[in-house]
């Protein structure tokens, strides 16, 4: 039996075997869209990655959660701490795929739920990515688009009231090559684009939170946020994996007085 064949009994029994009605509807979700075992994958790295994510408590809580994936945590462990998701705001998640952070923003923002007087919510959240998205009760889905483009952001401006958002969120990363270097360039790259796209999208005070992978091009990176915002951060979430090189640059406080061409 190959790995995948393994992966995919494996989903089955524990489906089976689940009497947790969230569970049951998301648990296919949290492992295969997820993550997927890269192609060129060693059969004992495979079977490793495998069993972390079996054994990772974050995995674990956000099958019995609902949620999509275990990045998730992440974003509310964020939120937790700095408050950046209120109630009333309009959201643009960035590289959304398979939709967990999506799933926290429409909950915290209580796009989920309709108002008492029936009528439709002043704000919205948006999501964007490449990959193909299964809808999310209170978003609205760009699926299979991609975010660089000019057209996919003017389809974002279009929704957005008034054009504007008060956070937007980047958890896009490239596809990796294995060669680290080059692979932190590429998702600076996409940050670049993110931060273009915030400053002619956010209004004065907003939000802009990205992920990027540790290097020397993030240094520089964090002076152009400082010359945007008034307060950067760098944050590593408990969710975060420690052997990652994964960080989170929060930028609080959008001056809306310069823009980046």
């Amino acid at each position: 039996m190959n790995l995948q064949s393994h992966t995919k009994n494996l989903i089955k029994s524990i489906f089976f075997k689940s009497n947790n009605a969230i569970q049951r509807r998301y648990i296919s979700k949290s492992i295969a869209l997820c993550k997927t075992i890269p192609d060129n994958a060693k059969s004992k790295s495979s079977h490793e990655w495998l069993q972390r994510q079996i054994n990772d408590v974050y995995v674990k809580k956000s099958r019995y959660h609902g949620y999509r994936c275990r990045s998730a945590y992440k974003l509310l462990e964020i939120d937790e701490k700095y408050n950046i998701l209120k109630t009333g705001y309009s959201v643009v998640d960035c590289g959304a795929a398979p939709g967990s952070w999506t799933q926290v923003v429409v909950n915290k923002l209580k796009l989920d739920r309709p108002l008492k007087d029936g009528s439709a919510h002043p704000n919205v959240a948006v999501s964007v990515d490449l990959q193909r998205m299964e809808p999310i009760k209170g978003a609205f889905i760009l699926s299979e688009s991609d975010f660089t483009s000019s057209l996919t952001q003017e389809e974002i401006w279009k929704i957005l009231p008034g054009g504007k958002a008060n956070v937007v969120l980047s958890d896009m990363a490239p596809k990796a090559t294995g060669t680290y270097e080059l692979d932190c360039s590429s998702i600076i790259n996409l940050v670049y684009n993110a931060l273009r796209f915030a400053t002619v999208t956010l209004k004065k005070d907003g939000v802009f939170l990205c992920k990027v992978w540790d290097s020397r091009d993030v240094e520089m990176f964090v002076k152009t946020l400082d010359s945007l915002f008034t307060s950067v951060k760098r944050v590593k979430p408990k969710a975060s994996r420690m052997d990652s090189a994964e960080l989170f640059l929060l930028a609080r406080g959008y001056k809306c007085n310069k823009f980046i061409k």
